[in-house]
């Protein structure tokens, strides 16, 4: 990796084929392999039902959810979710890999983006393999949720708007882009990553490096023109033509960042724990950034230390919080870890950092190393894994927490880019070897899935209805394809006209109809919680009796 360090000339940025490479290998075990081991959860499902019936009603411009007008969300995600549904009907494994190549393609954009900055293609390199094998980047990059796509979205629009801002001339086509990504962005989720990625770099990359727009105007006001007409004709047609509900959807959304999921304004301290592996390095960057001022790369490290405290704090100040909200926070976090490694590779500057080098990574070659006998007395004795994944993990476990003992032990030579490689390298072996009996210790083996009814030919035409006095979740609508209408079940008329249905019932379906005068055929109990009924997390709205009434 030390032959590839080199200053580079920014105004020919390209792609260079080795780091390419890694980088798509990286991604392909982040985002890729074993995709489908998590069953969709309420997000997903929700997102992934309104694709459905876009496809089934032909609702493209006004997207539903459950027969209701859905229209809470920018439709971009949707639409992309939609096509992949007409391809691959019901694939969850389709949708999950679209989603991750939108996560490569923001890899990708952080790695160029650091290119530019830095004109250093290593940094730029550990930047992006840092942020691909992080905690919270890994798991949005591998669940067809939005978040990925609005942040890819504005990460392309920044790197656009850096190209066009340091570049010779106007710049008309860099600045063209960065407005295409803008207005693309906002279709994906509105303002999200704009006062999350957008505002908290503008702050950053305005006190460090002062831009200046001298000749610029121009192209900058056909940027925003692009993101305008991109970002707000879908609002402007539902303004027009559902001018009501549009009105009354904006001013739910407004006020569900006050009042929905509401913590204190330090619920995100705990923010390094969402880059995972690196999360140790994360903290020991930071407290070091601000114990030695002297280094090279000093402005641009400035920056993305700027650029991560602005963000935290933008976002700390909102009551509406969830750990998904920090994949920002994970961009200049991965930049900032990526300086740590590069001026360890350089040289330590006292032995105090040589030490919390060692102990950190020593910490992970133990966990490492451990592992394989964990997944031992947890699963393989229990006869819920296989002899073949045990040995594998064992192999690669062992192999590499040997290797980062090796590359630390010496006492003064630590081999710092080993450390790092081997790092990545176990990432990927979670991802591919570990994964599925990790998700074991949490996904329940009793599911039983209303997904199978999409089979059922017998219930083909037939509607599907829920005791309106009871809860439905997402869940339901999108394993079973169906909009699921609420029924009155004392109105014993409508019971009588409405038949033949399917009913889904949380009570025993028998003693909800008892002398309506109707059939009441079993046709399955089902269970689509994915947790085990032991977790605190277990829904009983997920367990429901399915009956055919005639």
């Amino acid at each position: 990796m030390m032959s590839l360090t080199n200053r580079i000339n920014t105004e020919h940025i390209s792609f260079h084929p080795l780091h390419s490479l890694l980088i798509i290998v990286v991604c392909s075990f982040a985002f890729f392999i074993n995709n489908q081991v998590v069953p969709a959860d309420l997000m997903e499902a929700r997102n992934l039902a309104t694709a459905q019936e876009m496809v089934k009603d032909g609702s493209y411009l006004i997207p539903t959810l459950n027969g209701e007008l859905r229209l809470e969300k920018p439709p971009l995600p949707t639409w992309i979710a939609a096509g992949v549904e007409f391809l691959f009907p019901g694939s969850l494994v389709a949708q999950r890999c679209v989603a991750g190549l939108v996560a490569t393609m923001m890899i990708f954009f952080l790695y160029l983006l650091v290119i530019r900055l830095t004109r250093d293609r290593m940094i730029g390199l550990l930047a992006a393999l840092v942020l691909a094998t992080s905690f919270n980047a890994v798991m949005m990059g591998r669940t067809a949720t939005w978040d990925i796509y609005c942040h890819s979205f504005m990460l392309g629009a920044i790197y656009f708007l850096v190209t066009a801002l340091e570049g010779k001339g106007r710049q008309w086509g860099a600045f063209a882009l960065s407005g295409i990504f803008l207005g693309l962005s906002f279709l994906g989720k509105g303002p999200v990553s704009f006062y999350a990625l957008l505002l908290p770099f503008l702050i950053a990359y305005g006190l460090s490096y002062r831009p200046r727009m001298k000749g610029k105007a121009a192209p900058l006001v056909v940027m925003v023109l692009l993101f305008a007409v991109i970002a707000f004709w879908w609002m402007a047609y539902l303004y027009f033509f559902h001018r009501d509900m549009a009105l009354q959807v904006a001013a739910k959304e407004s006020s569900s960042w006050l009042n929905h999921n509401v913590r204190p304004w330090y619920y995100y301290w705990q923010f390094p724990a969402e880059a995972g592996i690196w999360a140790l390095f994360w903290v020991t960057a930071l407290v070091g950034y601000f114990a030695c001022r002297k280094e090279k790369y000093r402005k641009d490290h400035t920056f993305s230390i700027v650029w991560l405290l602005s963000s935290l704090i933008l976002l700390s100040v909102i009551p509406e919080k969830k750990t998904r909200y920090l994949l920002p926070i994970l961009i200049p976090g991965a930049m900032t870890i990526a300086f740590y490694f590069y001026h360890c590779w350089r040289g330590f500057r006292s032995a105090g950092e040589r030490r919390v080098f060692r102990i950190n990574s020593g910490i992970i070659a133990f966990i490492l190393m451990a592992l394989p006998v964990t997944l031992y007395f947890i699963f393989y004795r229990e006869g819920e894994l296989s002899i073949w994944i045990l040995t594998l993990t064992a192999l690669f476990g062992w192999g590499l927490g040997l290797w980062i003992f090796r590359s630390i032990l010496p006492t003064r030579n630590i081999k710092v880019m080993a450390v790092f490689s081997a790092i990545v390298l176990s990432m990927m072996m979670i991802e591919s070897v570990c994964l599925i009996p990790i998700g074991k210790m949490f996904i329940n083996p009793e599911r039983h899935n209303i997904r199978m009814l999409r089979e059922h030919k017998e219930l083909e035409g037939i509607p599907f209805y829920y005791n309106k006095e009871e809860e439905l979740r997402m869940e339901w609508v999108y394993e079973s394809n169906r909009v699921i209408r609420p029924l009155d079940v004392k109105n014993d008329s409508l019971i009588r006209v409405s038949r033949p249905f399917v009913f889904l019932s949380k009570q025993p379906a028998d003693s909800v109809f008892a002398g309506k005068g109707v059939t009441v055929k079993p046709i399955d109990t089902f269970d689509n919680n994915w947790r085990k009924t032991k977790d605190k997390r277990y829904n009983k709205e997920l367990v429901r009796e399915v009956v055919l009434i005639k």
